[in-house]
């Protein structure tokens, strides 16, 4: 079986330079270690690595670790800053790239697109302009530049998502008030604030009901759903307990935590058993989150190979095959 790696990272030297220009909120700082960070205001957000713009490098990596296609996708702070033409400057800077790439090393690369999302009308024609390029998915944030991924605005580009039923690979960013919330520390904003990203933002999908709406969605929770599974029982219990009046989703929430799919970027071998006996072998895939400085591609295969045979065959390859057609 092949390794597919649903969950690792790109930049662009020409995406990078208009943060610096035209950031916004987003600025570049340099580290007590001397490398430069993306920081939001004071909050800490990436650190590029030259893995992020060398696809020769990236190359190496997958030969030297044993991973035959990879999935690539911009990260935060993806597009979601400045006016609407430098939104959409950012999105074909990325997009074209990782299009290219994929047309260098065939086989190899493939892509998740980012979609100016704040401006639905231009994210829509990125949308049609990236699936004739070659897009395998979507790529989008937990939270764009604050606002609620089941946001009205949001509702044209998701039908058109279902529509086309592509997988959309859901990362987390910093959450709304992480100054507030003294997360700006020991990148709390990172180990902490990241899970709570993500896991709000699936959490209210689920609750509203938002799988009913769009079934064809192929949802990917990175970072094996952040704090998702070891909420299940709760999200059960509050189920019970909800006013039938004000209940939205159709079905009971495992079943939707069941419907969605997984990274295996945990850290832990016993995480990633936990995650699978909430949700199923079936629903997860391999990721390595590369080349960021806190990349696991020798934890994600050992955490996998853990695993009994027909499990780590279904997370390294064979639930990605089907997910994405390949």
């Amino acid at each position: 079986m092949p390794v597919i790696d649903v969950h690792t990272h790109a930049f662009t030297h020409g995406w990078l330079e208009l943060i610096k220009r035209k950031g916004g909120v987003y600025n570049i700082q340099t580290r007590p270690d001397g490398q430069q960070e993306i920081f939001r205001g004071n909050t800490p957000v990436v650190i590029p690595q030259k893995g992020h713009f060398d696809y020769d490098l990236r190359i190496r990596h997958m030969d030297e670790a044993g991973i035959d296609i990879s999935v690539v996708s911009l990260t935060c702070p993806n597009v979601y800053w400045g006016d609407e033409a430098t939104s959409c400057e950012a999105a074909r800077e990325s997009n074209d790239t990782m299009a290219q790439a994929q047309a260098a090393y065939p086989g190899r690369i493939r892509w998740f697109t980012s979609l100016p999302w704040q401006y639905p009308q231009a994210a829509l024609h990125e949308l049609q302009r990236s699936c004739d390029k070659g897009a395998s998915g979507v790529m989008v944030l937990a939270n764009i530049d604050g606002r609620s991924l089941t946001d009205p605005m949001f509702a044209p580009i998701w039908a058109e998502i279902d529509r086309r039923a592509l997988p959309v690979l859901v990362h987390p960013t910093d959450p709304p008030g992480a100054q507030l919330m003294d997360m700006t520390k020991f990148d709390l904003s990172w180990s902490v604030g990241f899970m709570f990203d993500t896991t709000l933002a699936i959490t209210r999908m689920i609750f509203e009901g938002f799988f009913d709406q769009y079934p064809n969605l192929k949802l990917i929770a990175s970072h094996a759903g952040g704090t998702l599974p070891y909420l299940a029982g709760r999200f059960q219990k509050g189920n019970e307990v909800e006013i039938p009046q004000r209940r939205q989703m159709k079905r009971n929430p495992i079943d939707y935590l069941r419907h969605i799919y997984y990274d295996c970027i945990c850290y832990s071998p016993a995480t990633l058993e936990f995650l699978i006996s909430v949700v199923g072998a079936d629903r997860v895939m391999f990721g390595t989150d590369w080349p960021h400085q806190v990349h696991d591609t020798r934890g994600a295969f050992a955490n996998t190979a853990a695993l009994p045979k027909a499990q780590c065959e279904a997370v390294r390859a064979g639930n990605a095959m089907r997910v994405f057609g390949l």
